[in-house]
């Protein structure tokens, strides 16, 4: 069994870490490693320095360059160069935790979803705030709506390549901007049939740069989740749409009242806060797609 590793990258020096994070992962017996770093930078970059850290860590390594400042473009590189059984997906500025490969694959054998996803856990710096730390803001975890995964993350997510409809799938390329690209892709397979499911136990972790501490960051990234889930949670069916945010209006008020019952609390009114402005997020997305470029700036 053949399991490859995608990579997207955009000027980050911290892939070495994740590439050293891959490289201690043992993987099950009779199944071999292969990595795919797609560089989504103008120029070649980093490719120096990426081949020469896996050449000193033994990685079976594939480089390609996918230029556009695109994160769909440089997701569907991986997905077009991957050949093997199972493709796992993790970012450019996250490390595997010890039995990520292995716990995944577990997960996927005893269930036989197409698709798995694991959480992505936040790592604070001491500058962070109680309320943001408390409250694990930076995290991605997957969760399932009645019982069910409808979607979630790439940061941490295994691909079952012999499904034909996951073989098949691609990023939309109009949300390679915006971001919600992955909720878009995970939502269309899970509309055409395809299982899946969580392993909590394979994590990953992140540790959160200074310049997403602020309050502001927090807010605006809820509120585009929020905007996203909703574009992508019904776009053919204007009845679930309707229903979709008549229900997130009336979550967000209700949020709002509780931020206010729970204004002496910073955690417990933080926390009501950014529910509250997720729902709103998704009003707005069931209106209209977000327009807000996140990726592909200079930094």
């Amino acid at each position: 069994m053949l399991i490859e590793i995608g990579i997207c990258t955009f000027r980050r020096s911290e892939i070495l870490e994740t590439l050293r994070s891959v490289a201690d992962q043992s993987v099950p017996e009779g199944a071999r490693l292969r990595v795919i770093v797609a560089e989504n930078d103008e120029r070649p970059a980093y490719r120096d320095r990426i081949e020469g850290c896996a050449r000193e860590l033994g990685l079976d390594l594939h480089y390609v360059h996918a230029p556009a400042r695109n994160i769909s473009i440089a997701r569907n590189s991986c997905l077009d160069a991957a050949t093997g059984d199972l493709l796992l997906f993790i970012d450019d500025d996250e490390c595997a935790g010890p039995g990520w490969i292995e716990r995944l694959v577990l997960t996927w054998q005893a269930s036989g979803a197409g698709i798995v996803f694991g959480p992505a856990f936040a790592e604070y710096p001491d500058a962070a705030p109680e309320w943001m730390r408390s409250n694990n803001f930076h995290s991605n975890i997957p969760t399932r709506n009645k019982g069910v995964v409808e979607t979630g993350y790439s940061s941490n997510v295994l691909l079952d390549r012999g499904d034909p409809r996951v073989a098949a799938c691609r990023f939309d390329l109009s949300f390679g901007r915006t971001g919600g690209e992955d909720i878009d892709f995970f939502f269309r397979l899970h509309r055409a049939g395809v299982p899946m499911t969580i392993s909590e136990d394979a994590a990953v972790s992140e540790k959160v740069s200074p310049n997403r501490l602020s309050f502001g960051w927090v807010l605006r990234r809820r509120y585009m989740t929020g905007a996203i889930y909703g574009t992508c949670a019904a776009p053919d069916n204007m009845t679930r749409r309707v229903s979709v945010m008549a229900k997130a209006a009336a979550k967000s008020g209700y949020c709002g009242l509780r931020a206010l019952v729970a204004v002496a609390s910073r955690t417990r009114c933080m926390f009501w806060l950014m529910r509250g402005t997720f729902h709103a997020g998704v009003v707005a997305g069931c209106i209209a797609p977000p327009r807000r470029e996140v990726y592909g700036g200079a930094a």
